[in-house]
């Protein structure tokens, strides 16, 4: 076999966990061969570039080798090369997740206790009296 539908090539790969989620992302035009939009039926062959996106991440890789059926992680990633600047901003990417801050500690305070409620409704009432002045 020397070439494969790009969906279930991804799936084999395993960048995408079912060929019908691998098939999503290529109709959101998040994967490309060689430069250009990919449709789930386009063939890939050895030596095709494949660009694609997981989340936040974008990679890069280079096809190696093709197969229809699903394997373990490590005859999978056989099947592609990852290109070294694609490695290069997925590690970047990460390096600024870990020493991104804490998003919990931007909340200087968590919900409000009994007492508070009870102190803004006062504060709310005082300020806006439905009463005639």
């Amino acid at each position: 076999m020397d070439s494969l539908r790009i969906d279930k090539w991804l799936w084999a790969a395993r960048f995408y966990k079912t060929r019908s989620l691998a098939a999503e992302e290529i109709g959101k035009n998040r994967v490309q061969i060689n430069g250009l939009d990919a449709k789930a039926s386009r063939e890939v062959k050895a030596g095709d570039r494949v660009r694609l996106r997981q989340g936040p991440l974008e990679r890069e890789v280079l096809v190696r080798g093709v197969s229809a059926v699903r394997g373990p992680a490590p005859v999978a990633q056989q099947l592609y090369e990852e290109t070294p600047e694609s490695v290069q901003r997925r590690e970047a990417a990460a390096q600024q997740r870990r020493l991104a801050a804490e998003p919990a500690h931007t909340i200087e305070q968590g919900r409000p206790t009994k007492r508070d409620r009870r102190q803004m409704d006062k504060a709310w009432n005082e300020r806006w009296s439905a009463g005639l002045d």
